[in-house]
């Protein structure tokens, strides 16, 4: 549905004085303190915020040529609102505010935890279409002290945003529920290339530097922004009818990269014959100079360190596995968002998945022998990180802490008893009609034990109630010798999220 802004009442006007300057606007005082808000995630109970839906982000940054200067910044927020707001709070830290306007009028802000609460002039009626624009920094310095946000690379910046961390980058409604179209631009020195999400839509050169503008076509989660800046190559190949990829790769590493990034059409065209047409308007890789200890499914641009290609110790079989996982997620985690962080295992397991069943059908590893070692550890795993689909909060500060064995490998396995308790027909016809039916939006664990029982012709709700929720791994089905170990090796999960 096109959203079009609806004819808003004039705001009456106010006198001269509070209109002077930004500044007075800044000090009104508001009626009651700010307060910051959430949506109540489970898990991060004060990030994203009720109130409105976000229809658009269009984001705009400035690169000094330096990590070591903030980025100069303008966010600007296009929403409906869902009930009648005095206040509007926004997800943000890390960064300087300098100005807000509401609809075009200069408006109060303060504040509060990691929130930035804004109060327009008047309040905004439920069911009514808002701009909020702030111009603000965004902050890389000590990037490397905060738990996402702005990764530094050895020759420019990229985006690791999960979990719920592009508030440290922009003002958002930073929760996967609330997806959006985003536009950014990124001014940066001659010598430097930007690349973000979605498709290219402008370049502009003056004085001395060059501004790329971007947009994707498909909603997206802040969590799955990804703005690349560095003195990089951009290589264009073609992908499955016709598909637009793009890799974003240090230049002097351009050639020795070559024979992976080549893997990319073949990857995708394994992953569709799985699940379906790919999701989205382009894809590629950006590989950086970057020490994360992660890869990142950034929607339509998915982030590897560099170093997982060129370092000679990683097979390569394990290599082209940690590609489709990272691939798999544009279907499972961007395409198809989770309705909350406790739906993570949503993402993760179904990306296990398909990577351990390209390693088994690619490179010969039996994803039985890979089932069974993750249930001999599966028990383990809920004690430490909890359930599947109810995984422990992480500790404060750490909140990639809910990135554990439970929600990748231990995930994977409840995939696969549901494949063995099924069918494997049923379940390859359940993940093809998960992927459609939820396309561009979000969805829950309780949409998917829905949709397999209604696939499978029989209720499943107790076969997921012991295997996503319960504290012991229940019994396998079709391999009821499987053990689980109580003591020894602890297993381990896959390198990317």
């Amino acid at each position: 549905m096109l959203l079009t802004p609806h004819a808003r009442t004039p705001r009456r006007l106010k006198a001269a004085a509070l209109l002077a300057s930004a500044v007075s606007v800044c000090l009104v005082a508001a009626s009651a303190p700010a307060a910051p808000l959430g949506v109540g995630d489970r898990l991060f109970p004060h990030l994203g915020n009720p109130g409105y839906d976000v229809a658009s982000y269009d984001l705009s940054f400035t690169y000094p040529g330096s990590n070591s200067e903030p980025l100069q910044a303008v966010t600007t927020i296009d929403a409906w609102t869902t009930t009648s707001l005095d206040r509007i709070n926004l997800d943000f830290a890390h960064g300087k505010v300098e100005s807000v306007e509401v609809d075009g009028e200069p408006a109060a802000f303060a504040s509060a935890d990691e929130d930035l609460v804004v109060t327009p002039e008047d309040a905004l009626p439920s069911g009514s279409w808002m701009r909020i624009t702030v111009k603000h920094t965004s902050d890389p310095v000590s990037s490397e002290d905060r738990d996402g946000g702005w990764v530094r690379t050895t020759d420019g910046l990229a985006m690791a945003n999960q979990a719920d961390a592009a508030h440290l980058v922009f003002p958002c409604n930073d929760h996967p529920s609330d997806k959006a179209m985003f536009t950014i631009r990124v001014t940066a020195p001659d010598g430097y290339t930007a690349v973000a999400n979605g498709l290219p839509t402008g370049v502009d050169r003056a004085a001395g530097a060059t501004t790329w503008t971007y947009r994707t076509q498909h909603p997206m989660a802040t969590e799955l922004a990804q703005v690349s800046i560095g003195r990089s190559t951009v290589v264009h190949r073609e992908g499955p009818h016709g598909l637009p990829l793009r890799d974003v790769v240090p230049t002097k590493h351009r050639e020795a990269l070559e024979p992976w990034l080549k893997k990319t059409p073949e990857q995708i065209s394994w992953m569709e014959s799985k699940v379906g047409r790919y999701p989205f308007e382009t894809y590629g890789l950006l590989m950086a100079d970057a020490d994360t200890g992660f890869e990142l499914e950034t929607q339509t641009l998915s982030l590897f360190e560099r170093e997982l290609f060129t370092e000679p110790a990683y097979p390569q079989w394990y290599v082209e596995s940690i590609m489709v996982h990272e691939l798999a997620h544009q279907w499972f985690g961007d395409s198809v968002a989770p309705a909350s962080w406790s739906d993570l295992w949503l993402n993760e397991g179904h990306a296990t998945w398909y990577e351990a069943l390209y390693a088994e059908e690619k490179a010969g590893k039996p994803m039985e022998a890979r089932m069974k070692a993750a249930y001999g550890a599966s028990d383990r795993w809920r004690a430490a990180g909890g359930p599947p689909a109810a995984p422990k909060a992480p500790a404060p500060g750490q909140k990639i802490g809910i990135f554990r064995p439970n929600v990748y490998d231990g995930a994977a396995l409840a995939l696969y008893a549901l494949r063995q308790e099924i069918g494997r027909e049923t379940f390859e016809r359940l993940e093809r009609v998960w992927v459609s039916r939820h396309e561009d939006g979000t969805a829950a664990t309780d949409d998917f034990v829905r949709l397999a029982s209604e696939l499978s012709g029989r209720d499943l709700s107790g076969f997921f109630q012991d295997w996503l929720y319960g504290e012991k791994t229940p019994p396998m089905p079709g391999h009821p010798e499987w053990k689980a170990v109580t003591a020894g090796r602890q297993g381990s999960a896959t390198a990317g999220k």
